[in-house]
């Protein structure tokens, strides 16, 4: 299963679940939150109708896990899989996790981790994959407190493409 309740020392009720369509809106506000936190609310284009079309269809692109605290939804955890990879088994790609501010220290963040850990258990995935912003020195420290920590042998790097190339 791949909910479960938690509970939080500020709070008597924190649990985290799938995301479901009563949830759309509360997620593409925490969606926006975290565009704003790094940099890019400008270039921010997802929609509520995006959310439906490619996270709640009948073959979804990408996943979706929230935390609830009290019955609210306080963070999210954007998630998808790599089918497979040099070992034949999937790797899970945490896209975004973010916890509104009010909340950071409720434990939804490591609830959210929590769960992603059951779900690439649950798919057979032995790794989960992420980027952080490089001065986001909070960050890092929380997912270390996870058991994560840099790629010893890979770094990032991107490319655009332009419609011309």
């Amino acid at each position: 299963m791949l909910e479960g309740p938690v509970m939080s020392p500020m709070t008597n009720a924190l649990s985290t679940r799938p995301f479901e369509h009563r949830d759309v809106p509360a997620v593409l506000t925490l969606m926006r939150g975290l565009a704003v936190f790094e940099g890019y609310i400008d270039k921010f284009a997802v929609t509520e109708k995006d959310l439906i079309d490619h996270g709640l269809c009948d073959a979804p692109r990408f996943g979706v896990f929230v935390a609830e605290l009290d019955g609210r939804v306080v963070g999210i955890a954007v998630h998808y899989v790599i089918p497979w990879t040099y070992d034949l088994k999937p790797t899970v790609v945490l896209k975004e996790l973010f916890v509104e501010e009010a909340a950071r220290s409720s434990g939804a963040g490591a609830a959210l981790i929590a769960a992603l850990k059951r779900h690439a258990a649950a798919i057979g995935a032995p790794r989960i994959n992420w980027t952080v912003l490089a001065g986001n020195a909070p960050a890092k420290r929380f997912y270390r407190r996870q058991g994560g920590g840099p790629d010893e042998v890979w770094e990032p790097w991107t490319m655009p493409v332009s419609s011309g190339s």
